[in-house]
């Protein structure tokens, strides 16, 4: 194209670079990407959007120390209203992961520097073309009352922007709102001509005014234009559902252009597949396949270059969702994660029946990435690990659902020939099938599928798979609406709790919340939650419990059974009062119970140090996926397909013990975030660091983690730890509980007096045990072999009794008789000896076992056809009321009342 910019097209790491630079010029702070599991908000199943981490900002309910931001956010769109999952691969710009480029403004600048900032990023770092920019404005909105957004129209035009390139659209296109309640306004999009071709600036002129609907509405949809970046002005606050829009004292700017689009569009390229952020995942497939990519024929949404997408696309989103702690399950984010697994895996499949191409693809995933994201590097290990593991596990499934479909089609052959809706979906939501591939088989057999049906299911599956949020929306706003109003709440346990030596810590009374609702006051008897300017009380974050303890006023005493931080900046005490009245504005004492603040520093200081010998003995790849801190005991929840040996069991118990006798001091530094991070603090799961300016980082010995917790002052406070429990919790997480001090001593006591009374069992010492044990095993062993061969010698001689005893019915041999034992094995060995001896006939052996009635028939080859001993068990099943079944010519039934044995035994031969 004629217009075209003559300069190289830049990477995808330079242009990521190249924003966040012109920004940090701009006078704006570089923020560090969230993670994709939001820490804030517990309305959204994934952060997509750049201003997720800062929605309280925006809305008053958080201060930071700076009023301009910018950041390159990790998004992920797929589940609730984004579950289009089918769709991503077969589109030029569709995809579950993406890289979001944001700049923000906090009550700072408004729509002038937005605007002046993204025209001179686009058109001169970025070198785009500007006869092939177009603009679109809010165009206003009568039922509102809003009129038209001439002040960004005009803004643009200041800027360069030609009037015949400014298009006003409606509310639909051009008008944000964070919900029906909070903060909204107009917003601009900048546009880009992406036809092939020598246009004049009328022709593209002519091109976007039917493209924006203002001479033909036809081309709507195309690829002719593609949006690159928006800007919303904030402006507007809605206070409640349909109601007025109040223009907000100090506006602010929320924009997002998708890294994707912005390189597709620099490097001149017809797809975000054929940047550089895609083609290297994407050759890495085709180089394992043998195959290789055409980008014509991805367009078609067929063949090998449509999966490659899909392969490439899936194996972003997986290893960034994985490095952020989600895991596959079968509920809310890990059931989306294991769908867009399932389908990478099924896609790479059609490519090459090599298993480990999708994740060889994710560790393309880590090389090319973790310079910009380094947790991918972080997780290599348990990314790599989840991966192979669902892929193992989800071949075994596939292979089953090929076996499913064949009965299906073999079922329906002969009636209306057509799958049923709920097995395609069975299939596809089971098994990996999409639709078309089990229509495919079907129709190879002179099958069809009911389409309607798999639709209904599939409808059902997406009411399952849409978030609804944790619950926690309703009582979080009120909590936010505190944070907002009141200062944040200080913290003073760090150091002391009570008054040892010094005055009892007081504070003051600032709310006080019964049922939900803000109150005056609490009266004796009366339960509800304190916030308070000050406090020594923890409130539960990072896994540590809330403190307990009692607050006393003037006019009253309250019990306090918890302390929570629900949002950033505020403590609430849950309370009952005991005594008089407690009021807002009062002065109170507060006093922390000693005792369960020292189990709890004790147990939340071990935890650390009990990551870092598992990372120190497993591999840097362990993460945490959760903890609890109690006073009692501590549990560790960490990532692992395998369980501890016992040998790995006892090597962390000695370097945890190692560490805790090493009595290294607890030191504890406030830090800059990022500085934090680079020194080699990592961050415990879920909590919420990325939100703060600064952070805690405690290191006790080679431990260093960010943590606002309460510890011991040094590691040798601890005393002792114990490994009570190791086991499995979930596919790929495991769980450590162990105790610390007294309960780890209380644990070693109880084992040595059980292995005491043991001992005394065995006749020896307790350091015997385990010899006077195989000893008796051993002698077990030999008792039940000789309890066996005399089993078999009763059986056989048994048997030649009892075939003396069977009758002959139209020329057929049958014997029905109760024996003294009902164990399966016992009937079995009578019944191989009877038939032996009787050469030809029918057997049917029954007995009692725990209360139970066991049956078994056994029929001789010979006969087998005609009377098949799975048919018979089944039929004197009915009488007793057991179940059973098996081969023609052995089969066996237990569950049945004993009580009617013999009236089976006698149903026996009438049934032959």
């Amino acid at each position: 194209m004629s217009t075209q910019n003559t300069q190289k097209p830049r990477s995808a790491v330079e242009i990521r670079e190249a924003f966040l630079s012109f920004f940090e010029s701009k006078g704006h702070r570089r923020v560090k990407s969230s993670s994709l599991v939001p820490q804030n908000d517990p309305t959204l199943l994934f952060t997509n959007a750049g201003m997720n981490q800062f929605k309280d900002v925006f809305t008053g309910r958080e201060t930071r120390d700076y009023s301009r931001a910018a950041s390159t956010q990790k998004c992920v769109r797929a589940g609730g209203k984004h579950n289009d999952l089918e769709n991503v691969g077969f589109t030029a710009r569709h995809h579950t992961f993406f890289e979001m480029l944001g700049n923000f403004s906090f009550g700072d600048y408004f729509k002038k520097d937005a605007v002046a900032w993204a025209w001179e990023f686009v058109t001169k770092t970025l070198g785009l073309p500007e006869d092939r920019l177009a603009i679109t404005v809010f165009g206003g909105d009568k039922d509102d009352g809003l009129p038209a957004d001439t002040e960004a129209e005009e803004l643009w035009k200041s800027v360069g922007v030609r009037p015949e390139r400014i298009f006003r659209l409606g509310k639909k296109d051009n008008f944000w709102a964070m919900g029906d309640t909070g903060p909204c306004g107009p917003c601009s999009e900048l546009h880009l001509f992406r036809l092939k071709g020598d246009f004049t600036g009328a022709q593209i002129d002519a091109h976007a005014k039917r493209f924006y609907g203002e001479l033909d509405e036809s081309e709507h949809g195309s690829d002719a234009w593609m949006e690159i970046w928006n800007l919303v002005f904030m402006q507007f606050e809605r206070k409640e559902k349909g109601g007025a829009l109040i223009p907000l004292p100090k506006p602010s700017i929320d924009t997002g252009a998708g890294l994707e689009r912005v390189t597709a569009a620099v490097q001149d390229v017809p797809s975000n597949y054929d940047t550089d952020l895609l083609q290297p995942l994407i050759q890495e497939a085709a180089r394992i396949a043998g195959k290789t990519y055409s980008a014509a024929e991805a367009v078609t949404a067929q063949g090998d270059s449509a999966s490659m997408r899909v392969v490439s696309d899936h194996a972003r989103a997986a290893s960034f969702l994985i490095a952020d702690g989600v895991l596959p399950s079968n509920e809310g984010r890990g059931y989306v994660l294991r769908r867009i697994l399932r389908r990478a895996i099924r896609h790479a499949q059609r490519l090459t029946k090599e298993p480990s191409l999708y994740a060889s693809v994710c560790a393309k995933v880590i090389e090319t990435m973790s310079a910009a994201f380094p947790e991918l590097a972080d997780s290599r290990v348990r990314i790599l690990e989840t991966v192979k593991h669902e892929t193992e596990a989800f071949l075994r499934t596939l292979d089953r659902g090929s076996a499913i479909l064949g009965e299906e089609i073999e079922r329906v052959k002969g009636a209306a020939k057509q799958i049923d809706g709920a097995v395609a979906f069975l299939l596809h939501d089971t098994y990996g099938f999409p639709l078309d591939l089990t229509q495919v088989i079907a129709a190879e057999s002179g099958c069809t599928v009911d389409v309607a049906g798999f639709d209904a299911k599939m409808e059902e599956q997406r009411k399952r798979s849409t978030f609804e949020g944790s619950g926690e929306a309703a009582i979080g706003d009120l909590y936010k609406a505190l944070a907002g109003e009141l200062k944040e709440t200080e913290f003073l346990g760090y150091e002391r709790v009570d008054a040892e030596g010094a005055p009892i810590q007081a504070g003051k009374i600032t709310a006080i919340l019964s049922h939900g609702k803000r109150a005056q006051q609490l009266l004796a008897g009366e339960e509800g939650e304190l916030v308070l300017d000050r406090t020594p009380f923890y409130g539960e974050s990072g896994g540590q419990q809330g403190d307990h303890g009692n607050i006393v006023g003037q006019s009253g005493r309250a019990d306090v059974s918890d302390a929570q931080k629900p949002v950033q900046g505020l403590i609430v005490h849950a309370v009952k009062v005991t005594e008089g009245s407690l009021r807002v504005g009062d002065e109170v004492q507060l006093l922390v119970d000693k005792s369960r603040r020292l189990g709890l520093r004790r147990n939340h200081s071990a935890t650390h140090l009990l990551h870092r010998a598992l990372r120190e003995l497993l591999g840097e790849g362990v993460k945490q996926a959760g903890s609890v801190v109690a006073p009692d005991h501590l549990r560790f929840d960490y990532t692992s397909y395998t369980p501890l040996s016992d040998e790995q069991r006892e090597a962390i118990e000695s370097r945890v013990n190692q560490l805790v006798f090493g009595n290294f001091e607890a030191q504890t530094r406030v830090m800059d975030a990022d500085a934090a991070v680079k020194s080699g603090a990592i961050a415990f799961f879920g909590d919420k660091y990325t939100t703060l300016a600064n952070v805690r980082v405690l290191q006790i010995g080679p431990s260093m983690e960010l943590c606002g917790g309460t510890h011991v002052s040094r590691s040798g406070d601890i005393g002792f730890f114990k490994i009570a429990s190791e086991g499995a919790i979930a596919a790929g997480v495991r769980r450590i509980v162990a105790l610390t001090g007294p309960e780890a001593v209380k644990a070693v006591h109880e084992e040595e007096q059980q292995l005491a009374k043991a001992a005394a069992l065995l006749r020896g010492a307790p350091k015997d045990v385990a010899l006077k044990t195989e000893q008796t095993l051993a002698r077990v062993k030999e008792l039940e072999k000789e309890l066996d061969a005399l089993h078999k010698k009763a059986a056989a001689s048994k048997s030649v009794e009892l075939a003396t005893t069977a009758r002959e019915i139209k020329g057929v041999k049958v014997l029905a008789a109760r024996h003294e034992s009902g164990e399966a094995e016992v009937l079995r060995e009578l019944a191989d000896k009877l038939r032996d001896q009787m050469k030809s006939g029918i057997i049917v052996l029954a007995g009692e076992k725990d209360g139970k009635a066991s049956l078994l028939v056994a029929v001789t080859s010979d006969l087998s056809k005609k009377y098949r001993a799975g048919d018979l068990v089944k039929e004197l099943s009915k009488i007793t009321g057991g179940r059973g079944g098996g081969k023609p010519e052995l089969a066996q039934s237990g569950g049945g009342d004993p009580a009617l044995i013999e009236q089976a035994l006698a149903k026996a031969y009438e049934l032959i």
